[in-house]
């Protein structure tokens, strides 16, 4: 007889197992006998071990989810410490349990040794999985989603404190109310509508605002003759709603209530569930950060109101178009304030995207980009995006179908560059700003259009008292109203004009406003009176009072090409340390001449960017202007091939001549901090690439060619055909037969990725002619090798292998061993394919050794799985399993998860074939559950494949 203990079904009192529970108190359990672990601190570094089960987590990685950014001295120690105690408390846990659970010391980390379903949120998302594979109609996936949600016995990591703790917590409640609807409806095609009101109506007092859960209670109400309670039932929700978010129910609950009240029996199969939306340990939340003292926009704050909670019933998704005919007026602060004071009614996430429509400098954000960034921020895997604008729109809004997400367009050009990010699903809002009044979205997406305009004299005046006090303001009035007349009811003036006056505050507001008018007087670049010239005098005299430095330096960022930048690019500019230029920085913003949109980036408004160029014109001359874009250009291009080197430890085949003094270029450790860099940095480079500063194509083509290998890994190919023509250009102005060589191989290699082969052959040949004429033996066993894929891809194995054996003589040529352990991995893999497994089997061995002593660590991943394969083929199933389970470990090392979950599966196949049924079913599951992390949707042919392996080969 079955008794549930601590969140689990065993089997009587004989079942002794030994659980790590996190979805509540983290704790021990033992036979469902909770184990103090021990105080917050010790239960957060054991909640941090947990969550990897079965992979080595790094010191640095457990201090930094302990502690976060703010890590105190001794904090390693103390992380040694609690390991000690809490390895005594799984010994001792161990001991009486049929489970083995261990803690054990692994390079640089610790290693919490235990099978996945001994972790209860691990045992969670199986359940989940089980179910979705049982599919909707079956009685089964009600009682799996059953019990996957009694795992939890309250908030998860309850009492502890920090960040990462929030992070999870966050994440795992959006997993249990998923899991909670999904088991509503179940039940409700299955179950007894009785027994569900009970267990309904306490989920709904945790998620209150979870209108699925609120509609099945309805249902379970109304089919047991309760329809009075059911109507009090949406009445209670409806005015949370309203209180709480500002709007009303959404569509399914309020055709629910009609039909309730016009006396219709209910119907027990409720409506399908939404498509699958990538699962991430965090939701999308791309929003800016929040506008400091924002205030004088009641009138259009209420309007958006008013707009949302009218719209909630319409059949459309909501577009509304904060239009104004003059920049500065606070489009996107408006935006970004009302995105984050609603966002609790869009519980999927925030969508954002800056279009530049209009940049001073034309660099104007194309849909293709802007969709791009929108796949990545719901975690969708490169090689899942598909090839085309339509495609990938298509594709996004799939994935926000059903779901409540708000989607931020701000300074938007027209309509044609909106209209495809615009979601296409009920439940989500689209805001954009812009310039132009977009009239055109109006009569074909039916938007509700906004104007906003400059602030009246009373609401300027408030934000003046907003950020200055009242009581200062108030002392002043004449003072006052002058520094208003000069913002002309601007926004981004005022902001200007209340830092000058916050960081004085012992000066009457009297003496700045005649310093003020005094600046505007001397002007002449434009006629005075007219608003433009007014607040072109606010930042005359803001940047008047900067000191020396930051003034040269708000000068010398007009140079940048953006769309942002870090401190050590700003440093680079200014030719100083980037140490030295913090404090430089945090006088601009302060004066809110310089916006740190995004923690450690900062960036220009348009006004301030224009305005910033005429000074560095008029006051810095030529050779000052020369000399920073050069250190510029230094700082990125070296920066960016000390990362490529990471990345590929190939060497590059183009030479790169040291940087200049002051170029700070960074030199990540190692390749974890190289991708990052490349993610934060890509749109900086390519717009370098895309807008080159006049005299610096040698930096251009070089840049592009050590900026190719990232923006192939990660499927950025349509913006690498971009950046390959401009190298070619580039090049040939340059007269760098080596540039021209590499564009043509970049060229080449998107083409390739694009699915165009024959337009990619003609490049990779002209590719090689070039290098061959150079004698680089770098170039033209990179270009062999990649003409061994797209051959092998295209079914010509034979060619495939020819082109591989001459990469490999090209590298050894070069004296290139992580070269030459690639090439002998295609060699190995190929003939693998063809069933040539011994001579296979020597070369990949060989390969293993060459990418071992050239430490890398993406190579060896590879090869170890080119291993597996082949040894499984040949029935030495063990040694599969080694080779397996190393490339599974390094993929994870190298955050190559897809790559990782692959592996898994043909792991669990050895596993399998060597007898192991329940180690291959846990290492199915586990690929199952990393699978669910990456996001990939349920007929993501992995996901099948596994649960067919899962389902179809049961444990003897």
């Amino acid at each position: 007889m079955s008794a549930k203990k601590g969140g689990r079904f065993v089997q009587g009192e004989a079942n002794t197992m030994v659980d790590v529970q996190l979805l509540g108190p983290v704790e021990l359990s033992v036979g469902g006998r909770a184990v103090e672990v021990g105080p917050p601190q010790r239960r957060t570094v054991m909640a941090a071990l947990a969550v990897d089960v079965g992979r080595p987590v790094a010191v640095d990685v457990v201090i930094e989810r302990v502690w976060g950014p703010r890590v105190p001295d001794g904090a390693r120690g103390a992380v040694h410490a609690h390991v000690a105690r809490i390895r005594r408390v799984c010994e001792q846990a161990a001991t009486t349990a049929r489970d083995s659970l261990s803690l054990v010391r692994r390079s640089g980390g610790y290693l919490l040794e235990a099978r996945l379903d001994q972790v209860d949120v691990y045992r969670f998302r199986q359940l989940v999985d089980q179910a979705r594979a049982a599919g909707p109609t079956e009685p089964a996936r009600a009682r799996l989603l059953r019990e996957a949600l009694d795992l939890w016995r309250g908030e998860p990591l309850s009492g502890l404190n920090g960040e990462w703790a929030a992070r999870m917590r966050e994440a795992w409640r959006r997993q249990h109310q998923d899991a909670a609807v999904s088991w509503a409806r179940a039940e409700l095609r299955h179950g007894e509508p009785a027994s569900l009101i009970g267990p309904l109506t306490a989920l709904l007092g945790e998620y209150p605002l979870a209108e699925p859960l609120a509609e099945a209670l309805m249902r379970a109400l109304h089919e047991t003759g309760r329809s009075a309670e059911a109507l009090d039932c949406y009445a209670a929700v409806r005015k949370r709603l309203a209180e709480e978010l500002g709007t009303d129910t959404g569509p399914a609950l309020s055709q629910l209530h009609q039909s309730i009240l016009r006396g219709h029996r209910s119907t027990t199969a409720p409506r399908p569930e939404p498509p699958t939306m990538p699962r991430q340990t965090e939701l999308p939340a791309q929003l800016p950060m929040a506008v400091r003292g924002f205030t004088g926009r009641d009138t259009e704050l209420a309007r958006l109101a008013t707009i949302l909670a009218s719209a909630e019933g319409e059949s459309a998704s909501v577009v509304i178009s904060a239009v104004s005919g003059m920049a500065g007026v606070g489009k996107t602060a408006l935006a970004v304030h009302w995105a984050r004071r609603v966002q609790n009614a869009f519980p999927d996430g925030q969508l954002y995207v800056n279009l530049r429509g209009f940049d001073p400098q034309g660099s104007v954000v194309a849909p293709t980009e802007a969709v791009r960034g929108f796949l990545d921020a719901l975690g969708v895997r490169p090689e899942r995006i598909p090839l085309g604008l339509e495609a990938q729109v298509g594709l996004y809004r799939s994935l926000l179908t059903g779901r409540r997400m708000m989607v931020v367009l701000d300074n938007a050009r027209d309509e044609e560059q909106v209209r495809p990010l615009l979601p296409g699903a009920v439940g989500c809002m689209a805001l954009v700003t812009s310039r132009n009044r977009l009239t055109g979205l109006a009569a074909t997406e039916g938007a509700h259009l906004l104007a906003v305009d400059p602030l009246p004299p009373d609401a300027a005046r408030d934000v003046l008292a907003e950020r200055l006090g009242s009581a200062r303001v108030a002392a002043e009035p004449e003072a006052v109203a002058a520094l208003v007349t000069w913002c002309a009811g601007l926004p981004l003036a005022l902001a200007v004009v209340s830092a000058r006056a916050a960081a004085q505050p012992r000066q009457p507001l009297g003496a700045l406003a005649e310093q003020l008018r005094e600046k505007g007087g001397r002007l002449d670049a434009l006629d005075g009176g007219d608003e433009a010239s007014q607040v072109r005098a606010v930042f005359s005299w803001s940047y008047s009072a900067l000191s020396r430095p930051a003034a040269r330096l708000f000068r010398l960022l007009a140079l940048h090409p953006g769309p942002d930048l870090d401190q050590r690019a700003a440093a680079a500019l200014a030719g100083v340390e980037p140490e030295r230029v913090r404090g430089l920085l945090a006088e601009l913003t302060g004066g809110h001449l310089l916006v740190e949109h995004a923690p450690g980036r900062y960036t220009y408004h348009d006004l301030l960017r224009v305005y910033a160029g005429e000074l560095v014109t008029a006051y810095d001359d030529e050779w000052d202007r020369r000399a920073a874009l050069h250190r510029m250009m230094d700082h990125y291009l070296h920066s960016a091939r000390a990362a490529d080197i990471l990345v590929t430890p190939q060497p590059n085949p183009v030479a790169v001549t040291a940087p200049r003094p002051g170029a700070n270029a960074v030199q990540p450790e190692d390749y974890g901090q190289a991708m990052a860099w490349f993610l934060a940095e890509h749109p900086v480079l390519l717009e370098i690439v895309r807008q080159p500063p006049p005299g610096y194509d040698g930096h251009v083509w070089r840049l592009v060619t050590v900026l190719t290998t990232f923006l192939d890994r990660h499927g950025y190919w349509q913006a690498l055909l971009t950046a390959a023509r401009g190298a070619l250009v580039a090049a040939e102005r340059d007269g760098a037969p080596a540039g021209r060589a590499a564009a043509h191989r970049g060229l080449g290699l998107a083409l390739d990725r694009l699915k165009c082969p024959e337009p990619a052959r003609e490049h990779y040949l002209r590719a090689l002619e070039l290098f061959a004429a150079l004698g680089s033996d770098a170039g033209q066993a990179r270009t062999h090798q990649h003409l061994s894929r797209m051959s092998a891809a295209q079914g010509g194995l034979e060619l495939a292998l020819e082109h591989a054996y001459r990469s490999l003589e090209h590298y050894r040529a070069a004296g290139d061993p992580a070269g030459q352990a690639a090439a002998l991995n295609h060699i190995g893999w190929r003939q693998a394919k063809r069933g040539d497994h011994l001579r296979a089997l020597a070369h990949c061995e060989q390969a293993l050794e060459l990418a071992r002593a050239a430490g890398d660590v993406d190579g060896q991943a590879h090869i170890s799985d080119s291993l597996g394969y082949i040894h499984h083929q040949l029935g030495r199933y063990q040694q599969a399993v080694d080779r397996y389970r190393q490339a599974a470990r390094l993929f994870h090392a190298t955050g190559e998860r897809h790559s990782e979950a692959t592996c898994l599966r043909c792991l669990g196949d050895s596993h399998h074939s060597a007898g192991q049924p329940e180690a291959a079913h846990e290492i199915w599951t586990r690929a199952l559950a990393l699978t669910t992390e990456l996001g990939l949707p349920d007929d993501d042919p992995l996901r099948i494949d596994l649960q067919h392996r899962i389902r179809e080969r049961p444990l003897r």
